[in-house]
């Protein structure tokens, strides 16, 4: 049987020896981009009124640079690029699109497009603020405030899971005011997750790098992976899409808390679904944070989205201690003995 210690080894998402980069702009990670990969704008390249400094990270869907504006002020853009509908080679401004592929890159771009536009409507300090979105080199760009801290990712990598029950208060009650403003236009986020998390300076959070342009074009057949990331993403993420709400984003919530705790995701949600090996949080750190805390957590991550807070308020009560959780119990001799082995592999 595993040590605890050796389940979060398989599952850490934080790793300790070749340490990933940061890009709050972009899944968390900034990668080197392979051979077969598009190829970013090259540095000094003039974007309309920006120029290009640098390529601040590239997935399989946009590639964000760092630039500076007219007034010489950084900024980061977003570029949609999805690599398995374009492919950019080395020098070139313009994308070259096969002919099955314009329509759904068209399509993604529009989507891409009017996620801008009502991301641009939004004007509040917890949600990534964005200045501009515009149409150029045949493809989409947008434009936003460039922002200083660290990922919560980051940070919980560098407390090694010791976070604090204040810590994980604070910052998840003024990210959900922000979730609730992005709720109210109709929108979910549909990657929340410690990358996606971004702690400035000043300590306040910011929600970065949404996830909906992504999943309508996965929606409309095309995969461009990861449409989500496991163990943040609930059950209907996977499938019965039109079961999504804001107890969606809920779910990656609990998680993202979950991750405070135990420096690793919780069990991926599909696997769940087959065999449910979640250990409950109110098991596995009882007595190390309080119980209303924990079974917050608990009941963000039901697999049954009805028995989730169906709202953001909802949430935002227990965590400010206005009301408590509701709470599911599942008692089940294996969840007791493995909770029981972890606690005290820990030691």
């Amino acid at each position: 049987m595993r040590s605890y210690r050796e389940y979060l080894t398989e599952t850490r998402l934080y790793n300790e020896g070749g340490r990933v980069g940061e890009c709050p702009y972009h899944n968390g990670k900034k990668r080197l981009m392979p051979s077969q990969s598009n190829q970013p704008l090259s540095e000094g390249y003039q974007l309309q009124n920006y120029r290009i400094a640098s390529v601040l990270s590239s997935g399989g869907f946009s590639i964000v640079y760092l630039a500076y504006d007219d007034h010489d002020q950084p900024v980061a853009i977003k570029e949609y690029l999805p690599s398995q509908l374009a492919l950019r080679k080395q020098g070139d401004a313009l994308p070259s699109i096969s002919e099955e592929n314009v329509a759904k890159f068209r399509y993604g771009m529009k989507c891409f497009f009017e996620e801008g536009r009502s991301l641009a409507r939004l004007s509040h300090p917890n949600v990534v603020r964005v200045l501009n979105f515009f149409r150029a080199n045949e493809t989409v760009y947008m434009v936003m405030r460039y922002e200083r801290g660290r990922t919560l990712q980051e940070h919980i990598r560098a407390r090694r899971g010791l976070i604090r029950e204040n810590f994980i208060r604070h910052v998840f009650t003024l990210l959900l005011n922000g979730l609730r403003e992005v709720h109210s236009t109709k929108l979910l986020h549909l990657d929340i997750k410690p990358a996606n998390i971004y702690i400035r300076n000043d300590g306040t959070p910011v929600l970065i790098d949404f996830g909906g342009a992504r999943q309508t074009l996965s929606e409309d057949g095309v995969r461009l992976n990861p449409m989500y990331t496991p163990g943040f993403a609930p059950p209907e993420q996977y499938r019965r899409r039109e079961m999504m709400g804001p107890w969606t984003d809920i779910y990656s919530t609990g998680a993202s808390m979950f991750a405070c705790l135990a420096g690793t995701a919780p069990q991926a949600a599909d696997q769940r679904a087959e065999k449910d090996r979640y250990v409950s949080a109110t098991r596995l750190w009882a007595g190390k944070y309080s119980r209303q805390l924990l079974e917050t957590i608990d009941w963000c991550l039901e697999l049954d989205h009805l028995k989730r807070p169906q709202s953001v308020l909802e949430l935002q009560k227990v965590l400010m201690r206005q009301k408590n959780p509701v709470v599911h119990r599942r008692t089940t001799l294996f969840g007791n003995v493995r909770a029981l082995y972890y606690r005290l592999a820990r030691r």
